[in-house]
């Protein structure tokens, strides 16, 4: 029996508006609705609710084995999945949410994204969210589906070509690179402040060493938190965010074209995990609502052990971080437990572990149960290459992770290498 309402017919300024279907628990109660609204419009994407009747609900709980007594509104979200998954409402990408303090909500959203996945193509992401949730921290996971949906053609590019460049402007770094011909001629880095002018240096830094003038660069690439502010000054001719941009380069530098891939980035400020399959994500999630799960963490664990963060991760390899007992879920209180036990005679070695340990636990523990572990994985970003944290995501997940070639410019290479398009 058909039951699902709100499919009339789309006018032509509609159809050019990517659909996306919420299925969530709580946004309302947890003041967050109106947050993803806003991030939804900014893209110029239609969010929608598929809209179920009771009878619906309660055959599609008493078909997936759910108690509906426990939750009237995971009851409802789980049936609104399978509305989606059965093609019973029009949709061209999924946002999944629920609040990230709910164990069974966070059940529940696996499931759903496992649903959906099975029976569609869909892109869906994934956000557990918080009560102080803003649009615009929404706003990179609205444009990726957005981008997913629109710009699979770009997504689809194989080889760089020509002379390019990207700039990945960061919460805490800025990153150029330039590449000519599928080859990176020079990249470089610097510690993000005056967003603009960080950007400016670090470009001008990257054409230096790649031995180029500016007005040789023929197409320019932007992504990173400040990417739309970098991309006008430069008009820049991509602008993208950083999810589809960060899985199409690790493949890319991973030297996997084809097939699937997990891609890991723990960020200095948020976390990205992204499944992809030949480089074009099919899920992915963030988090940021602790930096105990950060580059942060990293950061003031190495400055308490008097080392930078790269030696402290050659500590880490020297240390068992099981002698050292860690709060995983909050950057104050870890970097107590450090303390406390360096003040007690612990080793900087273990210390070290340890941090690394934390930081992986915690990933694992607010990402990995939104998104299926895939082989390969592909570890990028800055704290790839911090060594012990590399080491400890693959024992925590009981295989080998890739590090490949330029993982801290992972963002510049992949905004050079899809801004080729525009030549």
């Amino acid at each position: 029996m058909f039951r699902i309402m709100g499919k009339a017919k789309k006018t032509p300024q509609e159809e050019e508006r990517i659909r996306i279907a919420q299925i969530s628990c709580g946004t309302l109660y947890g003041n967050v609705q109106q947050e993803i609204e806003k991030a939804a419009e900014e893209v110029g994407a239609e969010l929608f609710v598929p809209e179920v009747d009771l009878d619906y609900v309660a055959e599609k709980v008493d078909e997936f084995g759910y108690d509906m007594k426990k939750s009237l509104g995971l009851s409802v979200a789980l049936a609104r999945g399978f509305a989606v998954a059965e093609g019973l409402t029009e949709a061209d990408a999924v946002f999944v949410a629920g609040c990230h303090k709910c164990s069974r909500g966070a059940v529940i959203r696996n499931e759903i994204r496992r649903i959906i996945q099975e029976q569609t193509k869909l892109p869906i992401v994934m956000y557990p969210f918080s009560e102080r949730t803003k649009a615009g921290v929404l706003l990179t996971r609205m444009e990726a589906l957005v981008t997913i949906v629109k710009r699979r053609w770009i997504l689809e590019r194989k080889r760089q070509e020509g002379l390019t460049a990207g700039i990945d402007s960061g919460s805490t770094t800025t990153k150029a690179a330039i590449m000519q011909d599928n080859e990176v001629l020079g990249a470089t880095w610097t510690h993000t402040r005056e967003v603009v002018k960080t950007a400016e240096k670090v470009f001008a830094d990257a054409l230096e060493i790649a031995g180029v003038q500016k007005d040789e660069i023929e197409a320019l690439g932007t992504t990173g938190y400040g990417r739309h502010v970098v991309g006008e000054h430069f008009n820049a001719d991509l602008v993208q965010e950083e999810l589809t941009v960060n899985s199409k380069a690790a493949m890319y530098l991973a030297g996997i074209e084809k097939g699937e891939a997990m891609i890991i980035d723990i960020g200095g400020m948020d976390n990205k995990i992204i499944t992809a399959y030949d480089g074009i994500p099919d899920n992915f999630t963030m988090g940021g609502i602790c930096a105990g799960a950060s580059g942060r963490f990293l950061e003031m664990t190495a400055r308490r052990l008097g080392v930078d963060v790269v030696e402290m991760g050659k500590l880490a390899l020297e240390g068992d971080p099981y002698k050292i007992k860690t709060d995983s879920y909050c950057i104050v209180f870890g970097i107590q437990d450090l303390v406390a036990a360096l003040s007690s005679g612990a080793r900087k070695e273990d210390v070290a572990a340890a941090a690394c340990h934390s930081v992986v636990e915690q990933v694992k523990e607010q990402l990995l149960q939104e998104i299926d572990l895939r082989h390969p994985a592909i570890e990028v970003g800055g704290t790839a290459l911090v060594e012990g944290v590399p080491a400890a995501m693959s024992d925590v997940l009981g295989f080998d992770v890739i590090v490949p070639r330029y993982p801290q410019y992972i963002g510049a290479i992949g905004g050079a290498l899809l801004s080729s398009s525009f030549r």
